[in-house]
């Protein structure tokens, strides 16, 4: 990726972990049940994957891959480095605060399991349907 790709990426998740952060005010979301937490976690990852599916699609053949694993970089590596110093120096949570926002921490692994597997998964059904577009072509010639 170009590095204002890069930095657009990171300004994009900067932005995104402020609003979550401002919408989670006052206690950032301790204030809700584990189940509303447990919902929300569920509600938001689908159109996150649908982002990643979406940006993954529009790259090249063979790099679905590299794609989808900087953007789980990006939703990860920031997030908590953000989340660490608010939540862990500045609330003085320390290294706990991995546990004490649960909710948090899902999206700090999640990524990595879910975004590769669709880079290699739109990767794969491209590939497979460029083979059967060069097999139908060479059966009309």
């Amino acid at each position: 990726m170009h590095p204002q790709k890069h930095m657009r990426l990171l300004l994009a998740v900067s932005l995104a972990w402020f609003l979550f952060w401002v919408a989670g005010l006052p206690d950032y979301y301790r204030q809700y049940s584990t189940v509303s937490m447990i919902a929300f976690d569920i509600i938001i990852l689908p159109p996150i994957w649908l982002i990643v599916y979406s940006s993954t699609k529009k790259t090249r053949i063979g790099r679905g891959l590299a794609v989808s694993s900087w953007l789980a970089f990006y939703i990860t590596v920031p997030l908590f480095l953000y989340d660490l110093l608010y939540c862990g120096y500045y609330l003085g949570h320390g290294a706990n605060f991995v546990w004490e926002y649960w909710y948090l921490t899902v999206y700090y692994f999640l990524p990595w399991l879910i975004f590769p597997l669709t880079g290699w998964w739109v990767d794969r059904r491209r590939r497979e349907a460029e083979v059967t577009e060069s097999e139908c072509s060479a059966a009309v010639l």
